[in-house]
């Protein structure tokens, strides 16, 4: 969950690294600091904003360096916690994301032998390790650390006067950006967009030494070749264009996230991918793995695929899987990760490449982990994601899913042909939503007076609502639920009442009469009800519900677009009403990359 960043070339490493860290700050953080080796190995760290610490420090002299941005996971946050963290003699510098299960043990054992320590994290024991073993040559000093090392690390080394970084990665991300005369070291290529579009992402157990012209990488002692990939974001698509927020600029840009999802798919004259086997035709039944918001956008995914794939379909939180599920023969497989990094996900997809399940995978970003461990992977060519809450990652996995499906429907050609025009359709009935984002914000206003709301919705909406539900406490601090309507009779009626709002998600299909029943019962007991209805539908909700949020009026199997879309808006402007830090929530991070 921490973002880690390194350099060496001529420039002055500072500048570049307080850059790539700031950067780095939608990832989350709540400590930062640099090392930076010239005539000596100076540190600078605390518990602080990253504008902050480029303001205190002084000016580390020197042209190689490490940087950190921390999110507590082992010792609470201060100055002490932060990284980067030292050996004895203040020597070696590292920097590390990741999580030491064995730390303690290690930590012990260094003790007895007479190194000092100053801090409460897991990460000390690495310089202090490197420390016992260094011989002369910093990489074997490190690889001989690392195999005591029991967890996941992605880390940066630097020696005061040796001039080389070194390397290494398990189970958590690092890229190498490729310049002229220069290197950089980053967990994430967001980082590296101000100076390098060329990258090198390493591989399970690779050791990387890492100097200004040349970069060797090893794993098991052996030399190795890493493929060069090409970075195709722009700086220009990490900024916030003039919006308030990167969120509320993400939202916006998601007609043209369909569009482009749709402009590189649909001319493709194959499948997007093939499921299993040749042309995919002997799978029957479906697996999808996820977590957080691309878990509720693999739950849309069920119904889509239910409906036009006629096989069964399962969702499982991937977190989940890694120690319970099961997986029987026939069986194709799809994880789901935005950033491709996911820890949970990456953990679920080596247990099903295991079990010789066929894996396909949708994520964001090209040359991630996923995309490298799955056998077919589907880019949803969202552009940088910023910030912590996801949007339009969000749609484009819902635009891939949709698509995917469509590839190998069974229903007939004319359901099929509608379907291809009302997905066509998507852009400009979400720019339709947009259009009307003053209803939506005054919506917000009014709900940002409560501390509970319950998120209803059925069938195909039923995730929504729970997406909606997770967007409200991620940005809003509002507790919310989201619930299958049909389940507030089963407990949570007894919360019901005046002070607990319900967002109802309505849509013309086979669950509509139900729902306008549940709405009300809703209202039965107090309750103030914000309802968001298809066009055509005003007068009849009108008379049930509060506040009404029209939609433009969709092929019903893709009401979940554009309903996700206003509950988007809502959440962020109810967060707007109370102050909160919209991009940067508390304690949640963009990639989730320890277990």
């Amino acid at each position: 969950m921490c973002g880690i960043v390194g350099y060496i070339g001529n420039r002055q490493a500072q500048d570049v690294l307080i850059n790539c860290l700031t950067r780095l700050e939608y990832r989350g953080y709540d400590s930062c600091g640099l090392a930076v080796s010239g005539s000596s190995l100076e540190v600078y760290k605390d518990a602080v904003r990253v504008n902050e610490l480029a303001g205190a420090a002084p000016q580390l002299e020197g042209t190689a360096g490490i940087g950190h941005t921390r999110w507590a996971t082992c010792g609470p946050p201060s100055q002490l916690n932060a990284h980067p963290h030292l050996d004895c003699r203040g020597r070696i510098a590292v920097v590390h994301n990741g999580i030491i299960y064995n730390f303690d043990r290690l930590k012990q054992e260094l003790l007895a032998e007479g190194h000092n320590f100053a801090a409460e994290v897991d990460t000390e024991v690495l310089p202090h390790l490197i420390e016992k073993y260094y011989r002369g040559n910093l990489e074997e000093a490190v690889a001989a650390a690392l195999h005591r090392v029991e967890g996941s690390y992605a880390i940066i080394v630097l020696k005061a006067d040796e001039p080389e970084l070194v390397v290494a990665r398990k189970g958590s991300p690092l890229v190498i950006g490729l310049g002229d005369r220069e290197n950089f070291i980053a967990s994430d290529v967001v980082a590296l967009l101000d100076y390098s579009d060329r990258v090198i992402y390493l591989e399970e157990g690779d050791i990387g030494v890492i100097n200004k012209i040349d970069i060797k990488i090893k794993r098991n002692g052996a030399d190795v070749l890493r493929k060069e990939h090409k970075i195709l974001w722009t700086v220009a698509e990490a900024q916030k264009a003039g919006y308030e927020h990167f969120m509320l600029k993400e939202i916006h840009e998601q007609p043209k996230v369909i569009r482009d999802a749709l402009g590189g798919y649909s001319q493709a004259a194959e499948p997007l991918v093939e499921l299993a086997g040749a042309g995919g035709t002997d799978i029957d039944s479906l697996l999808i793995l996820a977590c957080g918001t691309s878990y509720y956008a693999g739950m849309v995914g069920k119904y889509i695929m239910e409906e036009l794939l006629a096989i069964p379909v399962r969702v499982e939180l991937a977190s989940e899987f890694s120690y319970q599920g099961q997986v029987r023969a026939g069986t194709a497989a799809i994880v789901i990760s935005q950033s491709g990094e996911t820890a949970d996900t990456l953990g679920a997809t080596r247990r099903l490449k295991e079990k010789g399940c066929p894996v396909s995978a949708i994520t964001n970003v090209m040359g991630s982990t996923i995309s490298r461990l799955a056998d077919r992977t589907v880019y949803t060519r969202a552009g940088p994601e910023i910030s912590v809450a996801s949007t339009k990652s969000f749609i484009a996995q819902l635009v891939v899913l949709y698509w995917l499906a469509l590839s190998y429907s069974k229903v007939d050609i004319r359901r099929l042909a509608d379907l291809v025009m009302a997905i066509r359709q998507l852009p400009s009935k979400v720019q339709q939503v947009l259009d009307k984002e003053d209803a939506i914000r005054r919506c917000g206003q009014f709900l940002s007076g409560y501390e509970n709301v319950f998120f209803i919705g059925r069938g195909i909406n039923h995730p929504v609502a729970l997406e909606g539900a997770l967007k409200l406490k991620e940005i809003a601090y509002i507790h919310a639920e989201g619930y299958a309507a049909g389940e507030l009779k089963h407990g949570p009626f007894a919360l019901l009442g005046s002070d607990t709002p319900v967002i109802a998600l309505v849509v013309r299909d086979n669950t509509y009469e139900a729902v306008l029943n549940n709405i009300r019962e809703i209202r039965a007991r107090g309750s103030p009800v914000i309802a968001v209805v298809g066009q055509g539908d005003e007068a009849t909700i009108g008379q049930l519900a509060d506040w009404v949020i029209t939609v433009p009026r969709v092929e019903a199997l893709f009401s979940p677009i554009v309903n996700s879309v206003v509950l988007q808006l809502l959440a962020y402007y109810t967060a707007r009403e109370r102050g909160c830090p919209i991009d940067f929530p508390r304690n949640l991070a963009k990639s989730v990359t320890v277990e």
